[in-house]
Parts: C-alpha cells; sequence; structure tokens
C-alpha cells in the first residue's frame, strides 16, 4: 500500500526534556493507527510534529515521500492534506456550525461556495447535526461538538487525519457517539492516525496499533499482537494498568 506518513528516528526535545525518543512510524493509505500509552508518553506530541505544530530536533518526517522538514515547505500548505482534531474542539465560537465548516474550504481552497455548502451540509446530515446547521457552538453538547470539529476537518478533504484524544474533554456519556462516527470513518476508508485512552475502540478499529512509553515506541503490531499477546513487558504492565 501507498505510504502516506512516514516518521523515521524523530527525537523532539523541549529544554532538557527528551519527550520523543526517536520514534519510527509508517502509515499506509486508508490504514488506521491508534497511538496507546500513559499521559505524557508522547503521544500529543507526535501527532503535533507531523502537522508541523512542532519542530523536530532530530529525524525525518515524509508525506507521500516528500520531506516536511525542508525550509522551502510552507506548513500551511502541508495542512491542506494534513487534517487535525483537538481534544479541546477549537471551534470558533462566533460562527455557526454550518460557518465553522465553510471557513477552510471557501478561504483557504478558494472552493465554489454553493458546492462546499452542499457538501457541509451532507456531512452535518450524515452526523445527525443537519438541524443544527446555523446554532452556535455553544447551544451544542460536547460530543456534538467534537463531532462538528471532525468534519470541519473532513471538509478539507485531508490525504490524512490526526485525532488527539478527542474524547478526553467529554463526559462518559458522550464518548459513544464521537467513537462511533470514527468506526464509520474507519470503515470508509479514512487514512487516521488516532492518539486514544479507548483501548476498547483501538481493539476494534486499528489496523496497527503504536504503545509509547516515555517517548519511546516500545513495540507496535496489529491489535492482536497488542493486546493478547505483546512482546513487552512494558506494554503488559500498561495494558495490564488500564484494564
Amino acid at each position: 500500500m501507498e505510504t502516506v506518513l512516514e516518521l523515521n528516528a524523530v527525537v523532539k526535545r523541549f529544554g532538557d526534556n527528551e519527550v520523543l525518543r526517536g520514534v519510527s512510524l509508517s502509515l499506509h493509505r486508508h490504514e488506521v493507527v491508534c497511538l496507546i500509552g500513559a499521559s505524557g508518553s508522547g503521544k500529543s506530541t507526535l501527532l503535533r510534529c507531523a502537522n508541523l505544530l512542532e519542530t523536530v530536533d532530530e529525524g525525518s518526517i515524509s508525506l507521500f515521500g516528500q520531506s516536511l522538514l525542508s525550509p522551502h515547505i510552507d506548513p500551511d500548505l502541508v495542512r491542506r492534506h494534513i487534517g487535525m482534531v483537538f481534544q479541546s474542539f477549537n471551534l470558533f465560537p462566533h460562527l455557526s456550525v454550518l460557518e465553522n465548516i465553510l471557513i477552510g474550504p471557501l478561504h483557504a481552497l478558494k472552493r465554489d461556495g454553493d458546492e462546499v455548502r452542499e457538501e457541509a451540509l451532507a456531512l452535518l446530515e450524515r452526523i445527525g447535526l443537519r438541524d443544527r446547521a446555523d446554532d452556535f457552538p455553544d447551544r451544542l453538547s460536547g460530543g456534538q461538538q467534537q463531532r462538528v470539529a471532525i468534519v470541519r476537518a473532513l471538509a478539507m478533504r485531508p490525504s490524512l487525519l490526526l485525532l488527539d484524544e478527542v474524547t478526553s474533554a467529554l463526559d462518559p456519556t458522550l464518548v459513544g457517539e464521537v467513537l462511533d462516527l470514527l468506526r464509520d470513518l474507519a470503515r470508509s476508508g479514512t487514512t487516521m492516525l488516532i492518539a486514544t485512552h479507548e483501548m476498547n475502540f483501538a481493539r476494534d478499529v486499528a489496523h496497527q496499533v503504536a504503545y509509547l512509553d516515555h517517548g519511546v515506541l516500545v513495540e507496535q503490531g496489529t491489535p492482536e499482537q497488542i493486546f493478547v499477546s505483546p512482546r513487552h513487558e512494558a506494554t503488559r504492565t500498561f495494558l495490564d494498568r488500564v484494564r
């Protein structure tokens, strides 16, 4: 399969703190890779490096074989191909749900307004929020806001979707509706790299699961390999703890 994203021996430091310690990871088209690990293991930093929100200190990152670390790369152009959804929603509070979705395709991609509006309404219909298109974010539940944030990223037609603990800020009763949307996206072939604490979700949806511990990618494999017969003691200890 075509390689979409490749990280090779990526190191990221914040002062004396080495947050990523030589992480190598590949993601192929239509593949879902879930990053698991304790808080502070480096999952969010890895996603932020992949989206050029953080600069790496060593190693390389490429998208479809093109280096993203070249000084000639425009990060804004890269982000048109890599969508990112954060745990804190980050919707624009002064814009309606529909306007939040339209702003990227209209202003960044310069696409036709009528076409974009039709696509946006179809996406809202898909997540059951077509009737909330004109509402402002503060009128929605946390789960609804997060689903809108995911749809906003999808409206940019990204080649790759990065999701950073998108359920961690939600009330437990709202987590399921967001995970159901991600399951639908996985079934439809959306390429995703997901940092998550939801082990059952990772087991059900991921093609590959990668366990990070203190900035080290300890092991990577299929869900069955990681959750049923992990090779490393650190992985077994982590899974026993979260279970």
